[in-house]
């Protein structure tokens, strides 16, 4: 009866969640947003850069978010005291031109400090950590890793007022739709009484508490682990936040005792067409082609699994395992995965990753990625388009084209294969 009746919660949660996207798609915002993806056009919603015209959008606003089911009187109480972030609308748009090495990106996410601070994490709160390991089936470790990767272990949860970032990132336009039900669901999380109006705080771009959950997130995944009636993942005890991202992991299909990856040594005349995530292998065929683990060993027995090579051939090679898939949930990027993990790894004792990185390189920029699959469309190989995201295709034109010219096809688009394409 218990299971069944969190089913029911379940998918009438999902309902409500259905229902209040299609209402906000139907909206004139919306609808602008989705016609003009860039925000061109000027109208209902749109920034104007100004203090008066953010008003003049949340009080249009308000005839949604009060269909969707916010309270009168919460809407009108918790936006009142919100206002526009330029900072917000600054950092998101120069998102897609963040560039950073993976190998940079690593050495801050598992530095030395970041690992000791999580084994101590690991130890003050062994109990709690050992109550949500046995109830959702998730391994400590990655919990812990989450939690010290996207609050520094809570010491920072972020200092912006989340309805002001998303209400600003929604009247922004540039992806209004999706921030729209995000405020909505932020609200609707005040109205319920989880946390005050003067803790509803995070990063920028909305995400919120010790593990940094955009609101949706919350409304499905977060529960009240120390059953005082708030999932609350603000508060200074960790407890509800950690369980929510255990519950997130679960939901997602962690496997306990499988590992997200681990770092490989590939023989002497691999196929280095094999090094994609799109091919996978029983770890038995990987241990016929003579694939060994770095840290020594045997490979661990598991189910399909596949060779990723974050910084081309002359970088680490890792296998990856389906909690790899897991983590991307939380966060697409390899880099994320990779720090997750390494850092898990590390917080229970393991080894740092023994191979070294290219340091000689810099990761390219958004433009020069655009030119690089230009460079590759020219050539006649299919990178998906040209808008700077190296993705499977982007890969699997990369090494084509490494392969026609008799180089190691790792599809690493690196600056070196940048200049020769030029």
């Amino acid at each position: 009866g218990q299971g069944r009746g969190k089913a029911a919660r379940g998918a009438a949660s999902e309902m409500k969640r259905l229902l209040l996207w299609l209402m906000l798609l139907a909206s004139p915002v919306a609808a602008q947003t989705i016609d003009d993806p860039e925000g061109m056009v000027m109208g209902v919603g749109r920034e104007d850069g100004s203090e008066a015209g953010f008003r003049n959008w949340v009080a249009a606003f308000r005839i949604k978010a009060l269909e969707a089911g916010v309270p009168a009187a919460t809407y009108d109480g918790a936006m009142r005291t919100a206002s526009y972030l330029p900072m917000v609308v600054e950092r998101d748009r120069k998102q897609s031109e963040f560039t950073k090495a993976i190998w940079d990106y690593l050495d801050i996410a598992v530095s030395d400090d970041r690992v000791a601070l999580g084994a101590k994490a690991l130890t003050k709160n062994a109990d709690l950590l050992a109550r949500i390991e046995a109830q959702y089936g998730v391994d400590r470790e990655v919990v812990v890793a989450i939690w010290g990767l996207e609050s520094a272990y809570g010491t920072y949860r972020g200092d912006t007022d989340t309805l002001s970032a998303l209400a600003t990132l929604a009247y922004d336009g540039r992806r209004a739709a999706f921030f729209e039900v995000q405020l909505v669901l932020a609200l609707e999380i005040l109205s319920d009484g989880h946390v005050e109006r003067g803790a509803l705080q995070g990063s920028w771009a909305g995400a919120m508490g010790h593990t940094q959950f955009m609101p949706s997130s919350w409304a499905e995944f977060a529960v009240d682990f120390d059953g005082d009636g708030r999932r609350d993942i603000w508060g200074d005890d960790p407890a509800d936040a950690l369980a929510s991202t255990a519950n997130y992991l679960a939901h997602w299909g962690w496997t306990k005792g499988q590992p997200w990856g681990l770092e490989v040594r590939l023989p002497e005349g691999f196929d280095y067409d094999q090094t994609t995530e799109r091919v996978k292998k029983p770890v038995a065929a990987w241990r016929s082609l003579g694939l060994v683990p770095m840290a020594g060993g045997p490979l661990p027995d598991g189910p399909e699994a596949s060779i990723l090579l974050p910084a081309g051939h002359t970088g680490p090679a890792f296998l990856i395992f389906p909690n790899f898939q897991v983590i991307e949930k939380y966060n697409l990027a390899d880099a994320y995965v990779i720090g997750i993990g390494h850092l898990g790894d590390r917080i229970a004792g393991g080894p740092p990753i023994a191979a070294g990185w290219p340091r000689q390189w810099r990761a390219l920029t958004l433009e020069e990625r655009k030119e690089l699959q230009a460079l590759l469309v020219a050539q006649g190989l299919d990178t998906g388009g040209v808008d700077g995201r190296v993705g499977p295709r982007t890969i699997a034109a990369v090494k084509a084209w490494q392969k026609d010219r008799g180089l190691v096809p790792d599809g690493y688009p690196s600056p070196d294969v940048l200049e020769a394409l030029r």
